[in-house]
């Protein structure tokens, strides 16, 4: 089990730092996409370590109760929940290239940076 955590943490650092590539070229969609993957499987690596087994759900909220995130952080799960539907489907006016920008993008890159630390400390 102890691998499949450390596994699931590399993908988080890795989702992470691809996050902050892809912000550094200015594909903002791509790193709030990024960000929301590299949170849920920080959550999910802790999940496994804490009970043993695997939830499959995007649902942040979901996850961040069960790992025990803070009242806090798990307000930040939710702006960071809805960023998997509206990078990978857009909306009805307007595409996902469109409607992320720096501003909302560096947003969500602090919001999993914290998470994920917090993850890390942990595991």
């Amino acid at each position: 089990m102890k691998e499949e955590v450390k596994r699931w943490m590399e993908m988080s650092k890795d989702d992470l730092e691809s996050a902050r590539a892809n912000f550094k070229i200015k594909k903002y969609y791509v790193c709030a996409f990024l960000c929301q993957q590299a949170v849920e499987k920080a959550l999910k690596a802790l999940l496994i370590k804490k009970y043993k087994k695997l939830i499959k759900t995007h649902d942040l909220v979901l996850l961040g109760r069960k790992t025990g995130l803070s009242d806090f952080l798990i307000e930040k799960c939710k702006l960071l929940s809805r960023v998997s539907i509206e990078t990978r489907y857009g909306f009805l006016d307007i595409t996902p290239s469109k409607k992320f920008n720096k501003q909302n993008s560096l947003k969500y890159l602090n919001i999993a940076k914290e998470i994920v630390k917090w993850v890390g400390k942990r595991i």
